[in-house]
């Protein structure tokens, strides 16, 4: 980052935007910056005026207007900081705007850099291809690690273990300076020591302030899902794919997984236990939120997405019903001013380039929405299909049903239970048995074969409500696709109990 801000500025950009909303490490930085290229340095804000930072002298200048005027008179190969100039600027004001031009125009001349510090990119067109953007990354683990031992010394605590402090660092990674700061502090405050899961916690926190990201506890295992076998095996081959040993041997960052297929048949809960499998943090992120009505702002939301996943990672990120978020993007571009293509485009890039390791598992229930590019090879490692549970799904799904509300699964009848419930998904069986339990807790008694059936008689599946749609799902995925289960022949049902 300091290297490619002292790149523009020997290049002669006169303009250089730098978002971040660490004002403090920012300014530390140019300092290092201007001492490296022997410029002096200038921070002007709207309540402390023109600061010399290099003398120590300062100027009045309350306004916008003053401190352009006083560009002019500043020596040359100096750098001028401006906090917040950018809300200024969105007024779009023709004169201010036509200053920040003479200004910029002047100082390429004289090697005078206006930089610009912002929490977002916000210019107006007229100046929008006058500055560099700078996107000022988050802290790294050698940065936090500075900020952990600092707050050690103050509260004169030991230093902690290397374990306890790698695990720190990875639950502080994602926070900036500030936040990290206060996160640490916070734990020495409730335990009295340094505890990892008070950062994560309040790293959870500060994620989902915005609404964009959202840090999952990842509760669920593979156990906890019936079937999908063939998905559960291809998720165990790779749970150690971001170990080191992995790294000296070779083998490359896994991308990721698409899982297209029925409502309720269990794609979410596996994103949730791929992150238990490979042991790492589950983001869950809101395509939808990232849209905002403010122009540019949607592409702003996706740069301080990709930032704080890739701050975070190892991690594990996951697009829920993704064919919603970018449904829009095969459009013509006419409704939205050609925002949604844009979004996709630079969310592909991201994809296709990303270093850092992130597994990326989407799901979708109507991929005939999604964008023919999002199902290129290379984007993800696989793409499978899961189709209503056969008889032996739905036997599993049934005994992880009845014991997960604290009932004994051989008490039942369960083979003639899943039977009955052939072309049910799993979410469906849930339901049936927790429907059970209520007419079963009214009459204040357990719930029997008797009471499910009852219960079954009164319910519809989604493959008969919607039955020509998945027909058409199954189509697709034929060859296209691979299967999360390998098809079994179904046995033929037999009536548990008459019901009449």
């Amino acid at each position: 980052m300091k290297k490619q801000i002292i790149n523009y500025i020997r290049a002669g950009y006169p303009g250089v935007f730098i978002v971040s909303s660490e004002e403090s490490r920012v300014e530390a930085m140019l300092k290092i910056i201007a001492q490296e290229l022997e410029c002096r340095l200038f921070a002007w804000s709207a309540t402390d005026g023109l600061l010399d930072l290099s003398g120590g002298t300062a100027r009045e200048a309350p306004g916008p207007f003053e401190v352009i005027s006083l560009v002019s008179d500043l020596p040359e190969k100096s750098l001028m900081l401006l906090r917040d100039f950018h809300l200024f600027l969105e007024e779009a004001n023709p004169v201010l705007i036509r200053a920040v031009k003479d200004a910029l125009r002047a100082g390429k001349t004289a090697t005078k850099s206006l930089l610009v510090l912002g929490c977002r990119f916000a210019l107006p067109p007229e100046l929008a291809r006058e500055f560099v953007r700078v996107d000022f990354s988050l802290p790294d683990k050698n940065e936090l690690a500075v900020v952990l031992d600092n707050i050690a010394a103050s509260a004169e605590q030991s230093p902690p273990t290397d374990a306890v402090r790698d695990a720190l660092l990875d639950a502080a990674c994602g926070l900036t300076s500030l936040e990290a700061e206060n996160a640490f502090s916070l734990s020495v405050v409730e335990s009295g020591r340094f505890m990892p899961g008070i950062v994560s916690r309040e790293k959870a926190n500060e994620v989902k302030k915005d609404g964009l990201l959202e840090i999952c506890p990842a509760a669920e295992q593979l156990n906890d899902i019936g079937g999908l076998e063939e998905l559960k095996a291809w998720l165990q081959q790779r749970k150690n794919s971001f170990s080191r040993e992995a790294q000296a041997y070779g083998l490359p960052n896994p991308k990721g997984l698409l899982i297209v297929g029925v409502p309720g048949t269990g794609k979410s809960m596996t994103a949730k236990a791929t992150a238990k499998v490979f042991d790492l943090p589950l983001l869950k992120l809101d395509l939808g939120r990232v849209f905002a009505g403010l122009v540019g702002q949607s592409e702003t939301n996706l740069r301080s997405v990709i930032s704080t996943v890739e701050a975070i990672a190892p991690c594990v990120l996951w697009l829920d019903e993704i064919e919603k978020g970018f449904s829009g993007s095969k459009s013509s571009g006419i409704a939205d001013g050609g925002t949604s293509s844009r979004v996709f485009g630079t969310f592909l890039s991201w994809m296709q380039d990303r270093e850092a390791p992130v597994f990326i598992v989407a799901t979708a229930n109507d991929v005939t929405q999604l964008p023919p590019e999002l199902l290129r090879k290379g984007r993800f490692d696989e793409l499978f299909f899961v189709d209503l549970p056969n008889q032996q799904e739905r036997e599993a799904i049934w005994r992880i049903q009845i014991a997960r509300y604290q009932r004994v699964p051989d008490n039942y009848e369960i083979e003639r239970l899943a039977a009955a419930t052939n072309g049910w998904t799993g979410a469906e069986i849930e339901q049936l048995f927790v429907d059970a339990l209520h007419n079963a807790f009214n009459k204040k008694e357990e719930p029997t074969d008797l009471s499910i059936m009852l219960a079954l008689g009164e319910a519809a599946p989604l493959s008969k409500l919607m039955g020509e749609q998945i027909e058409i799902l199954r189509k697709w995925a034929k060859g296209r696709a691979r299967l999360a289960t390998q098809p079994k022949p179904e046995k033929a049902g037999r009536k548990i109990l008459s019901v009449n």
